[in-house]
């Protein structure tokens, strides 16, 4: 009897339905883009890696899957950085591409290469795969497709409305009961920053506090603790965990 291949944990396949549901799920939250005025791109697998580092905080960047060099390129290992116990520093120097993270950062680097070749305001959908180097869990996966939308070129809040329009249009067209959109500014998390004293730690602050449901308080306040945010500034930080 044939021994089944293995599949790699983090991963799965799709049995044919489950590609017909995702392709109407897909097909409905295009036909929303689209009317709202939205065009599609798409961005490459893989960027280089110091295009993705640095824009996701220290655990973002230890999820990020790296793409082995080859060939002569295998030339410019940091031997010397290996010698020294720089794991980080050998890493990079072994890796210059990497599979993306999300669409965002991809994003961004788009539009300042074709800023020259685009209309601006620019509004744009994408529908496309992303990698996690994450500890598969139940329920998640190392690949899963994000669904992005934005505006990129005007500052009118205007276009924050029809985003929550549009969000809304495309979870009633799905019909999921019982959801409800929550709203955030980035500018009250980085004012509460600033009255904590780590305004230059926001970025910390804010992926600890986004695991709340997952860790609880308490593990919340262990990974403050554990990145060296002070007692005083856990206080002042509690309050934001009853909302």
């Amino acid at each position: 009897m044939a021994q089944k291949p293995a599949i790699p944990k983090g991963t799965r396949d799709f049995l044919p339905t489950e590609v017909a549901k995702r392709n109407y799920m897909f097909a409905t939250i295009k036909e929303v883009f689209r009317r709202y005025g939205y065009a599609p791109i798409e961005t490459p697998s893989f960027e280089l890696s110091t295009t993705l580092l640095g824009k996701y905080g220290e655990e973002g960047d230890r999820l990020i899957f790296r793409i082995l060099n080859s060939g002569e390129k295998m030339r410019k290992a940091d031997l010397d950085a290996l010698a020294q116990d720089n794991l980080p520093r050998f890493a990079n120097s072994l890796a210059e591409k990497a599979l993306r993270y999300d669409l965002t950062v991809p994003f961004a680097r788009f539009v300042v290469q074709h800023q020259n070749d685009l209309t601006f305001p620019f509004k744009r959908y994408q529908i496309q795969p992303v990698w996690r180097a994450d500890r598969p869990q139940h329920g998640r996966y190392q690949e899963f497709t994000q669904c992005d939308v934005d505006v990129v070129g005007s500052d009118s809040l205007l276009n924050e409305v029809e985003l929550i329009q549009i969000f809304d249009e495309v979870l009633t067209k799905l019909g999921l009961p019982g959801f409800s959109i929550q709203l955030n500014n980035r500018k009250i998390l980085s004012g509460i920053a600033e009255v904590c004293g780590e305004a230059a730690r926001i970025v910390d602050m804010t992926v600890a506090i986004d695991k709340l449901d997952k860790i609880g308080e308490d593990g919340v306040i262990a990974e403050l603790e554990q990145k060296g945010f002070s007692e005083a500034s856990i206080e002042k930080i509690k309050p934001l965990f009853a909302f």
